[in-house]
């Protein structure tokens, strides 16, 4: 099977998703010619590699300062144990229990993005669609497979908020909360989505950023249909570079997914920080971390309302804000000028070249952060 063309022309049709709010409903390979299609495989931290290195860093939703020293030095114990082939037996038992689930039920993979690539190998899916604006890797791995994707798009006007999908869906793939809006969905909202014959996956990677994780699915096994979340350790612990993630979902499912990895997946220091970061010690703070952060991005936010030109939609509620304004590309190539690098959002569907993600920090930097925009948005 050859991957659909994304240029190629176009139908649109609508889904309504409440009595108030719709969701346009589009398939990207039959878009017009003249409109260019998102770059999926574009990510944050190409904003500061080669000459954004010296960049204060808004592009990446990692949590600064991380990983914290005794993670590192657990990490580092694990050098002398190389010479064997890692066991992912107590990693995986911790996860489970982490989440209330047995470990027939968890698989650890490298990186969320692995797990991505995983369903799109193993599933065989006739109507897909992803809930747009949303991290783009998972239709990326789709297209990759051959899949043909469609897009329900959610609205700006009413804070991106979710709401129906194509019935015929029998895979559908959305965040919670959603990168890059920030957008936190009630689980109930999210748990209606599933259907028998229907396969939900919910990326729930910036689910530790949110106090108490709230509205999450992962200790939820009673929904009909196949329900499938996706964690990672990248955000709140810093480990972006080590790759450690994991899915969790129904035992059948989780085994096929596990037969499609090669031998030995996940390293035996990702392992050991899978085990320990599924720990209560590393559970608070965590929790401590995600408070912390409430506190930075209401900061945040009220520093942005004081631009008149600069324009949220929704809730944010995870560890970055999604903001619209006139002329962002350029406001961003001022930004990189005055030291800072944020978040372009014309490569997520959905959204254009007038919107930018930007990455909670502390409020020195916020502040740092705020003049530099202000400086950006002058008239030169």
């Amino acid at each position: 099977m050859t991957a659909t063309d994304p240029t190629a022309t176009t139908a649109t049709a609508t889904a309504t998703t409440t009595a108030t709010a719709t969701a346009t409903a589009t398939d990207p390979a039959t878009t017009d010619p003249a409109a260019a299609e998102p770059d999926l495989r574009h990510h944050g931290d190409a904003e500061v590699r080669a000459d954004g290195s010296g960049l204060v860093d808004l592009a990446v939703n990692v949590r600064t300062g991380t990983p914290p020293a005794w993670l590192r030095e657990h990490l580092a114990a694990t050098l002398g144990t190389l010479a064997a082939y890692p066991d992912q037996g107590a990693a995986r038992a911790a996860v489970a229990a982490r989440h209330g689930r047995p470990v027939e039920e968890v698989l650890l993979t490298s990186g969320a993005a692995e797990a991505f690539v995983l369903l799109a190998r193993v599933l065989t899916a006739r109507h897909i669609v992803m809930v747009h604006p949303q991290f783009t890797e998972p239709e990326a791995a789709l297209r990759d497979a051959g899949h043909r994707v469609h897009r329900v798009l959610l609205s700006p006007g009413d804070g991106f908020r979710l709401g129906a999908v194509p019935e015929q869906a029998d895979l559908v793939v959305l965040g919670n909360p959603t990168n890059p809006t920030s957008v936190l969905h009630p689980a109930e909202a999210v748990a209606a989505l599933a259907r028998p014959g229907r396969t939900l996956v919910v990326d729930e990677a910036f689910m530790d950023t949110v106090p108490g994780e709230r509205e999450s699915l992962a200790a939820a096994r009673d929904l009909p249909g196949r329900v499938v979340v996706l964690r990672s350790l990248t955000k709140t612990w810093g480990l972006a570079g080590l790759r450690i993630g994991y899915a969790l979902g129904p035992a059948p499912l989780i085994a096929a997914l596990g037969a499609a990895q090669p031998l030995w997946p996940v390293s035996t220091p990702a392992l050991a920080a899978a085990e320990v970061c599924s720990g209560p010690a590393a559970l608070a703070e965590a929790d401590r971390a995600a408070a912390e952060l409430t506190l930075w991005r209401d900061y945040l936010v009220k520093g942005l309302a004081a631009f008149p030109t600069v324009r949220l939609h929704g809730e944010p509620a995870a560890s970055f804000v999604l903001v619209r304004l006139p002329g962002a590309a350029a406001v961003r190539a001022r930004l990189r000028e005055l030291g800072f690098a944020v978040r372009r959002g014309d490569t997520f569907p959905g959204l254009g070249e007038d919107w930018l993600r930007i990455a909670v920090r502390d409020e020195e930097t916020t502040d740092r952060f705020l003049s530099a925009l202000e400086a950006a948005l002058r008239p030169a």
